[in-house]
């Protein structure tokens, strides 16, 4: 018995010292106070890629209000092509059209869905056990299904589904883009990003310069004719209609063009990053510990301020950082 207590006490011993060393983000030099913030007028309760739910059930995305409320029991996946798509937990998906609130268009699909993008009439759904689907949305028929390989464990950002002419690139739960023709209600292709066991999920996908571009928190995959890879520690990933920025758990900051050729690159040590905005020249980086990090875009130039950090989702829209129920504007 004493053994064991012995035992107990240098664990807790170990536990205490590693968390009374633990490292934070701790600038040499402050510019100052950051002052464009304050208090907003709800409160965000839950994020997707592309927009975040309020507690009165409203909808924000870039900056601005929707003024569509999701039903309470739904949570809400995503806002395309003129929706507000929001889900229950068994199944249930609820389309509600943004310029006409009384248009609403619902499915029963008896399993949890994880995201889902609309295009004209059709309908792309990602469900949880990662399975594929596309539904005919004025004659709820399903046109299509793809079972995926399941994911044990993923990553809340999980990204839609994405309509590109005849085509539909699904993200999927387990590092991949598969590749699904409309028309032809048939698979072309399945596309690796990454092959980890666990959050492996896509948490990032766009089409920049005819290339298809996905991330997981662990790689970022540049495809056209050929594919190019790069490992990165994922935490955030803009596209300025140039280049592509990411963050890293490391708290790195990088630059690197659509092909993923390095532009520049810096690191903050211990950094902590909660989002990012990229606007005109600069990059700005809402850092953990009660900070804003102003860069230019080539990062030779630097000004970090201190800011006022609420505990809370953090929802980084244009040119504004949304969290609890405050706000911190870069303009």
């Amino acid at each position: 018995m004493k053994k064991l207590f012995l035992l107990f006490l240098a664990l807790f011993a170990l536990f205490f010292s590693a968390c009374s060393t633990k490292k934070v983000f701790e600038p040499q030099v402050v510019a100052g106070n950051w002052d464009k913030h304050g208090s907003f007028d709800d409160k965000v309760v839950d994020i997707t890629s592309s927009v975040a739910l309020l507690e009165n059930r409203k909808v924000l995305a870039k900056d601005k209000v929707i003024e569509i409320e999701v039903v309470e029991s739904y949570r809400l996946l995503a806002s395309s092509d003129g929706w507000i798509i929001s889900s229950t937990i068994d199944g249930k998906l609820m389309l509600q059209y943004i310029a006409d609130n009384k248009m609403v268009e619902k499915f029963d699909l008896k399993k949890t869905i994880a995201s889902a993008s609309v295009k004209n009439d059709m309908l792309a759904v990602l469900f949880a056990d990662n399975e594929m689907a596309l539904y005919s949305i004025g004659s709820k028929e399903l046109l299509l299904k793809e079972q995926g390989d399941a994911a044990l464990a993923v990553d809340s950002r999980i990204v839609s589904p994405h309509f590109m002419g005849e085509l539909v690139l699904f993200p999927t739960l387990d590092g991949k883009v598969v590749i699904v023709n409309m028309k032809l209600k048939k698979k072309l292709r399945t596309i690796i990003v990454s092959s980890e066991e666990h959050f492996n999920n896509i948490i990032y996908f766009d089409v920049i310069e005819n290339k298809i571009v996905a991330a997981t928190g662990h790689k970022i995959l540049s495809m056209s004719t050929k594919e190019e890879r790069e490992p990165y520690e994922i935490r955030t990933i803009v596209y300025d209609n140039k280049d592509i920025f990411l963050t890293t758990k490391q708290g790195e900051v990088v630059s690197v063009t659509p092909d993923l050729k390095l532009n520049a690159k810096t690191k903050f040590p211990f950094a902590h990053f909660l989002g990012m905005i990229v606007k005109e020249d600069k990059v700005y980086l809402l850092e953990k510990e009660g900070y804003i990090i102003e860069l230019s875009k080539d990062f030779k130039e630097q000004k970090i301020y201190k800011v006022s950090l609420a505990d809370g989702y953090v929802f980084a829209a244009d040119k504004i950082f949304y969290i609890d129920d405050e706000y911190i504007s870069v303009e």
